[in-house]
């Protein structure tokens, strides 16, 4: 149950709504429920689920060898805690678009998104990359859209192709993604404001851009990136980096000194954590620990 309020129709029908008042959606990537919890707790929009986040999680490189099984299991978690809605990134379609889309539908989703690279994919912010066709992509995302039971459940194309082919194909790409029927676009890798003003001038459909650190785009603000037409933006990989900085820093503190009580200040107190898992809640008298393993909205 985890305490939410809002069913899956619900949160999609709020995200759809939301989306066409025109003012940017800011989605905090989270790698674990918990790190939801918090997203939604200060007050963003939304919650964005990132693959190469979970591939991160895992200890391996984002080249397309986690699974539909991985992703799904991991996804649906973090998306019952909060009554946000999660976007979660798809890949290249786990190769098998329909299953995708079915399964994240069914686990409470939002929406998700696939990519034009090929199945040996690469971070879209590296370079390298290959790029599947364009008639190609065009059939995934038909399936994708012919897969959803519930229209409001959103198809997001990606593409990757300004760092292989350049922006002016990828307008074409992104013209032909529309009129596949995505229901959002996500142009990767754009460079500047130009980039991404140029993205806007041609497409008829809601715009995601990708705030990622130490990547191929200048870091923007969400009010330069709403004025220059864009209704989401995602900082996907920005709370395992900070999590995984301090991490870092304060286990070579204690290697070093033998004990932590130097970085207790750098910690999430007891205290505060009790109140993000609202432990008082589960602590309830009249509340059994089986009334809190189903999510009885679904």
């Amino acid at each position: 149950m985890h305490f939410t309020k809002k069913n899956s129709s619900e949160k999609r029908i709020d995200f759809k709504k939301k989306l066409n008042n025109k003012k940017i959606l800011r989605f905090p990537g989270a790698y674990n429920p918990l790190t939801a919890k918090l997203i939604a707790e200060i007050g963003f929009d939304g919650i964005y689920i990132s693959g190469a986040v979970m591939s991160n999680d895992l200890g391996i490189p984002d080249i397309g060898l986690t699974t539909l099984n991985e992703v799904s299991y991991r996804a649906s978690q973090i998306s019952k805690v909060s009554d946000l809605p999660s976007i979660v990134d798809a890949d290249t379609g786990f190769g098998n678009c329909k299953k995708t889309i079915k399964t994240f539908e069914n686990l409470g989703l939002s929406g998700c998104h696939i990519e034009d690279q090929i199945d040996e994919k690469r971070c879209g912010h590296l370079d390298n990359k290959e790029i599947i066709s364009l008639k190609e992509m065009e059939k995934k995302i038909r399936s994708c859209v012919n897969a959803r039971k519930d229209e409001n459940f959103l198809i997001i194309a990606r593409s990757d192709a300004n760092t292989v082919e350049g922006l002016n194909k990828t307008i074409d790409r992104i013209k032909a993604y529309e009129n596949a029927g995505a229901d959002i676009i996500f142009p990767e890798a754009m460079k500047d404001e130009k980039e991404f003003e140029k993205i806007r001038k041609i497409s008829k459909v809601s715009l995601l851009a990708n705030m990622t650190e130490f990547g191929k785009s200048k870091l923007l603000s969400a009010n330069e990136l709403e004025n220059l037409g864009y209704n989401i933006v995602i900082y996907p990989v920005t709370t395992q980096r900070l999590a995984m900085k301090n991490v870092e820093d304060g286990l070579k503190v204690i290697f070093k000194d033998g004990h932590q009580n130097n970085i207790l200040d750098k910690m999430q107190t007891r205290k505060r954590l009790y109140e993000l898992v609202e432990y008082e809640k589960y602590n309830t008298p009249d509340k059994k620990i089986t009334d809190f393993k189903t999510d009885k909205h679904e």
